[in-house]
C-alpha cells in the first residue's frame, strides 16, 4: 500500500505543484489540500506526515496552525514545514518543535525534502504495527508521564476527558482504552456503558485506572466489567508489564477462536 501524505498549500503555485511532482514520483500518494481546519480535519486520518507550503497568508490561519500543533501532539504526526524565515517564524509562534518534524527554508532542496519525509514515512509505517492505546485521564501530569512510560513499545493517544475520549473513537479503534475510573462531568463507568452500548465500539478492550486499592473500592470497578484495573500507584515496569501480559493473553485467546472454527 501506498504512503499518503497530506500536501497543505494555497492556490496553485509552480513550488507547490513542483514538491507534489517529486513526492509522487517517489511513490507516494498525495493529497492536496488549502490550509483551513475543515479540510485537515476532513483528512487527518488518512495519513501520518503533513507537508504544509507556507505563504505570505500564514499570519491570517492562527486557528489552522493551533490544530496542526494539537493533533500532531496528541496523535503524533510528522509535520514538515516549508516556507520563508518570516513565514517560519510565524508558524513556530504557535506550533512548539515538538510538533515538527522537520523545516526547510526557501529557497530548499526539493530532493533533500522526499528524502526527509522518506525517513519519516519509515518511522510512520514502523509505528503503525504497534498496538494503540487511548489514555484517558483528567490529569496532565499523569497522563504525560504514563504516555512517556508506554511510547517505545505502543502508539499512545491521550485525552482528558471522558467526552473527548467518546469523540476520538467515533473515528479511530485503538487497541486498548486505559480509562480513568474517576474524572469530572463525564466519569469511567459513564464512558464504559456509552461504549459498551455502542456495537461499532463496545468490542474495544477498556482497562479502568484507579487511585483506590482497597477491597470495597476493587469490586466496586470489577462490578462494571472492565477487561481489568490498574492501580494508579503501580511502577512503570509493574504498568507495562501488565499491558504486555494483557496483549498477549488476547492474541492467545484469539488464536484460540481461530482454532476452534477450523
Amino acid at each position: 500500500m501506498r504512503t499518503k501524505i497530506v500536501l497543505i498549500s494555497q492556490g496553485v503555485s509552480f513550488m507547490g505543484n513542483s514538491i507534489q511532482k517529486n513526492l509522487e514520483s517517489a511513490g507516494y500518494d498525495v493529497i492536496r489540500v488549502d490550509p483551513e481546519v475543515k479540510q485537515l480535519v476532513e483528512y487527518k486520518d488518512e495519513t501520518e506526515l503533513f507537508v504544509f507550503y507556507l505563504g505570505k497568508f500564514v499570519s491570517e490561519i492562527p486557528e489552522t496552525l493551533v490544530y496542526l500543533k494539537d493533533i500532531c501532539l496528541e496523535e503524533e504526526k510528522f509535520l514538515f514545514l516549508l516556507g520563508t524565515l518570516d513565514e517560519l517564524d510565524v508558524a513556530t509562534q504557535y506550533i512548539p518543535p515538538a510538533a515538527i518534524a522537520a523545516k526547510f527554508e526557501r529557497p530548499f532542496d526539493i530532493k533533500k525534502l522526499t528524502s526527509e519525509v522518506g525517513r519519516f514515512a519509515q518511522a510512520a509505517n514502523a509505528r503503525e504495527l504497534k498496538k494503540s492505546i487511548l489514555l484517558v485521564d483528567d490529569d496532565p501530569i499523569f497522563l504525560k508521564m504514563v504516555k512517556g512510560w508506554l511510547d517505545e513499545e505502543y502508539r499512545v493517544t491521550i485525552v482528558t476527558s471522558g467526552t473527548q475520549a467518546l469523540m476520538y473513537i467515533a473515528d479511530n479503534k485503538p487497541d486498548l482504552i486505559l480509562l480513568d475510573y474517576e474524572m469530572p462531568v463525564t466519569s469511567g463507568p459513564q464512558v464504559l456503558e456509552m461504549i459498551r452500548s455502542e456495537t461499532k465500539v463496545d468490542h474495544i478492550p477498556v482497562i479502568f485506572l484507579t487511585g483506590k486499592g482497597d477491597r470495597e473500592s476493587v469490586l466496586k470497578v470489577l462490578s462494571l466489567k472492565p477487561d481489568g484495573y490498574l492501580l494508579k500507584s503501580l511502577t512503570r515496569e509493574q504498568i507495562s508489564d501488565s499491558i504486555a501480559d494483557f496483549f498477549e493473553k488476547k492474541h492467545a485467546e484469539e488464536l484460540n477462536d481461530k482454532s476452534s472454527m477450523l
